[in-house]
């Protein structure tokens, strides 16, 4: 029995990164892109190793644009963490898994370290697998928190439930994270909304901006554990304005959501130091007279366009800057 499962990128459209912070956001899956997870029955257990699990460079600096890139680790580890906390799920739900071994394999095209959640899928995909292997449910509200602490508590990874729940949900949805609802049943409030209702997006994305997001995000987590006032009242303020673009969607006030957008990532450069290659593609695309914000932490942006004139200037004026513009495919 072969099985196969996938997980798509994902881009934060209002409230990124609000999500760590007991916050709200709202983010749409972009099916250009996905990780994909092959797994089959098999007599020892076995995950095979890709292209980026290697330890064979050309030479030093191949082995250095690969660690900027990929990180330390290639996937094999996203892979390991999603198993034991899949594991360690069956066990405090008494669920007894049957003595079946496999052969695992992942797979991924969503552009590595850009802000579109290429890690996250790789672990959503695998849990899926195991789910379908052992023939075990669960619920979908708790999936992106046992996805988040694969990568939390196995790697030390800084990161929300944002990038999860909308792998786990597809769509567009919006979450509310709020402290109360997370330490009372460990996970948020989870709202689809129907892409119909959403208006003309494009995502841009720069591969040589790549970087770890943790290590981006690190430093705001320790002020916002320490009380800084602006901290805290600008990640408000940002989850504010996911809470605001839910009625503006579901109105389809497109005005008012290409101001959100702007907004979402004026907020953010409050609290967070932009490099100048990354706000020259957020210029550049306002220049053009769409609107722009991060879809993660920084490498990719996400905003709205009117109509194709100003897509085929955002394809030409971003081209310029080496980045690729796509139309994010939403089901």
């Amino acid at each position: 029995m072969m099985i196969e499962t996938r997980a798509y990128a994902r881009a934060g459209l209002l409230g990124n990164p609000s999500d760590g912070y007991y916050g709200k956001t709202i983010s749409i899956s972009v099916r250009n892109f996905g990780a994909s997870i092959t797994l089959h029955e098999s007599p020892e257990l076995e995950i095979e190793p890709q292209t980026q699990d290697s330890n064979v460079f050309k030479n030093i600096y191949h082995l250095r644009d690969t660690i900027s890139t990929l990180g330390y680790h290639g996937g094999i580890p996203l892979v390991k963490a999603a198993i034991k906390k899949f594991v360690e799920y069956c066990e405090s739900e008494a669920i007894r898994l049957p003595n079946q071994n496999f052969t695992i394999r992942y797979r991924t095209t969503i552009p590595r370290q850009v802000g579109l959640a290429g890690s996250s899928a790789i672990v959503v995909a695998t849990l899926r697998a195991l789910m379908q292997f052992y023939k075990v449910e669960i619920p979908l509200p708790v999936l992106p928190t046992l996805a988040l602490k694969a990568e939390v508590e196995e790697l030390g990874i800084t990161a929300g439930l944002q990038d999860r729940v909308i792998q786990c949900y597809e769509g567009c949805v919006y979450m509310d994270f709020s402290r109360e609802l997370i330490e009372k049943q460990g996970y948020g409030y989870y709202e689809p909304i129907d892409p119909r209702l959403l208006p003309k997006l494009y995502i841009a994305y720069k591969t040589d901006l790549s970087k770890v997001s943790g290590k981006v995000l690190n430093n705001i987590r320790q002020r916002w554990e320490q009380g800084e006032p602006h901290v805290v009242g600008t990640l408000q303020n940002i989850a504010g304005v996911a809470e605001e673009g839910r009625g503006v969607i579901k109105a389809q006030n497109y005005d008012r959501l290409n101001e959100l957008v702007n907004q979402n990532l004026d907020y953010r450069a409050e609290i967070m130091t932009i490099t100048d290659r990354n706000r020259a593609m957020i210029e550049t695309a306002r220049n053009c007279g769409a609107s722009a914000s991060f879809t993660g932490s920084g490498g990719s942006i996400i905003g709205i366009y009117r109509d194709e004139e100003m897509l085929n200037r955002l394809f030409v004026e971003l081209k310029k800057q080496n980045a690729r513009v796509i139309k994010p495919f939403i089901v």
